[in-house]
């Protein structure tokens, strides 16, 4: 069983009744006990009495928008596997962040998120820059929220905020707190053991390791949970005992297997009729930590090919709930994984034969007047070191980021689960903040970039060695590439989808971020070079077809 792993910091008196505190006090030494002493916010006034007396043992990470906030405090959180604490101002504050709380819940990222709210003695005259329904606001993208009926009842609202934000599956949770509360006499609140795995239901699942040993042509789906809850080796060894091919599921938001491992299958697309295609020949579909499946765009037809059984374990129970097919287990994935790999294995395993290696992708070449895709993320993939963080927003680019950036190892892989821009700059300011043995690459669209540019800001402030990659299309590309889906002509005029004139070097430089551009092929590689050798943050504007 696993739990939070921290010990209690506030002991009892002799007397058996708890020393009085303030409500601040409590709150920080919760904090300290969680681990959460890094604190993601960007301040208004309702905030400010949490600051008084800062600690020293705190480190308090400014954002200069809320949305650049709370996509910070979502890279950091995934990378120290441990929720990460947010504050945010009121209802306006909470508002601008929606969007990636909403990418947050998508991504299944723990996180305290604390709002601040108006003094309780003035909140029936609807004070200025209040929050009417401060529970209601960020519904239904937090798993839980809260503004306590009483001053003393904080701390206890943010233990239990915390250990919900860590039960799977994990997501963002919201605690309003009135400005007065935080100097407020309360008692202390210590710590506790809470688990946060469940194991599978030993029934399903030795139905699901019994659908495995039957099968002759098995397919592993794996999604962004294998990498969350620690799986990436166990799922390996599963696939390898029973000659399983393994595709990445639709939208995953992490990679769950080595791309370059010879049973490696590629990516499914969001569309049903693509996923069974794709998925022809196999005789049993395994869905690991993905849900079964997502789509994009309407479909028909079955969710499966012809002669195919689906088996499906994951963390979430409403994924399971709302699975078309199949049986489905629900609870940990590493766990559920080991409790298969610990079954006896069947002569008749062993004599499957592997399915056949992937084809390599071609290789890309220099030519055209402006560089291509292809050619920037082989260069890339050529430079970069296998342990080394990508984290990815360019939606028109994720195709070709497939064939020729490969993801090699576990926790190098990061984009959003939910298709909402405006995460990927500041979740890898979050991930360098996290993994300082790491070098972090910030793979970002130029459309994407603008939803959060301010988070170059951020990294040049904390000095951290990222390197920012903008591919810079001119447009929003995946648009342009997805409107025959609606019935536009290939190539026909797409309103509100051009971005011209926008000098991403000068926006970098602006906000203290050394910055280079280039269009030359030829000279990619000794740019990139130099931009991943920089001990500081250098963004790198990469004019492509």
């Amino acid at each position: 069983m696993l739990h939070t792993d921290h010990s209690p910091s506030v002991a009892a008196p002799d007397s058996g009744v708890p020393a009085a505190t303030t409500v601040r006090s409590a709150v920080l030494d919760l904090l300290r006990a969680f681990g959460m002493t890094t604190i993601f916010g960007n301040p208004g006034s309702t905030e400010l009495p949490l600051f008084l007396d800062f600690p020293a043992d705190f480190r308090y990470v400014l954002g200069l928008q809320e949305s650049v906030v709370v996509g910070m405090a979502d890279g950091h959180a995934q990378a120290t596997r441990n929720a990460a604490f947010v504050n945010l101002h009121s209802a306006a504050g909470v508002g601008h962040a929606m969007g990636n709380i909403f990418t947050a819940f998508k991504n299944r990222t723990p996180m305290v998120i604390t709002a601040g709210q108006q003094a309780r003695s003035i909140l029936p005259y609807d004070p200025f820059l209040f929050s009417g329904q401060a529970t209601e606001l960020p519904k239904p993208y937090v798993k839980w929220s809260i503004e306590p009926a009483r001053a003393e009842d904080v701390p206890l609202a943010i233990a239990r905020a915390y250990y919900v934000a860590m039960q799977q599956p994990q997501g963002p949770v919201l605690v309003s707190i009135p400005a007065d509360d935080w100097a407020r006499p309360c008692e202390p609140v210590a710590p506790r053991a809470v688990s946060t795995r469940s194991r599978p239901e030993p029934a399903l699942l030795g139905a699901i390791g019994d659908a495995l040993d039957a099968a002759a042509r098995p397919a592993f789906v794996v999604g962004a949970a294998v990498d969350r809850d620690g799986a990436w080796d166990a799922v390996r060894a599963l696939a390898e005992r029973h000659r399983a091919r393994v595709y990445v599921a639709p939208m995953s938001g992490r990679s769950g297997f080595a791309e370059d491992h010879p049973l490696f299958a590629g990516f499914l697309p969001a569309m049903r009729e693509k996923i069974v295609a794709l998925l022809g020949g196999h005789d049993l579909v395994f869905a690991l930590g993905a849900p079964a499946f997502t789509y994009h765009v309407e479909g028909f037809g079955p969710h499966l090919p012809a002669g195919a059984a689906l088996v499906q374990l994951t963390d979430d129970p409403q994924t399971a709930a709302w699975a078309p097919v199949g049986t489905s287990a629900v609870g940990s994935i590493r766990l559920g994984v080991e409790d298969l790999l610990a079954r006896a294995m069947p002569a008749t395993v062993l004599a499957r034969t592997p399915p056949p290696v992937r084809e390599a992708a071609p290789r890309a070449v220099p030519d055209g007047e402006r560089m291509s895709v292809a050619w920037l993320l082989q260069t890339l993939a050529e430079l970069r070191t296998p342990d080394s963080v990508i984290v990815e927003e360019s939606p028109s680019a994720r195709p070709v980021m497939h064939r020729h950036l490969p993801i090699l190892q576990s926790e190098t892989f990061y984009t959003m689960c939910s298709g909402g821009l405006g995460h990927g700059l500041p979740a890898a300011v979050g991930v360098a903040l996290a993994r300082p043995d790491r070098k972090v690459i910030a793979l970002i669209g130029d459309g994407s970039a603008m939803y959060s540019v301010q988070a170059l800001w951020s990294a040049a402030q904390l000095r951290l060695p990222i390197t920012f990659v903008i591919v810079k299309n001119r447009r929003y590309a995946a648009l342009q590439e997805f409107a025959p889906t609606f019935g536009f002509a290939p190539g026909a005029p797409l309103e509100g989808c051009d971005l011209p004139d926008i000098d991403f070097c000068a926006l970098a430089r602006g906000q203290g971020c050394d910055a280079v551009r280039v269009d030359d092929a030829h000279a990619l590689a000794q740019v990139l070079r130099d931009a991943l050798a920089a001990p500081r943050p250098v963004l790198v504007e990469v004019e492509v077809a």
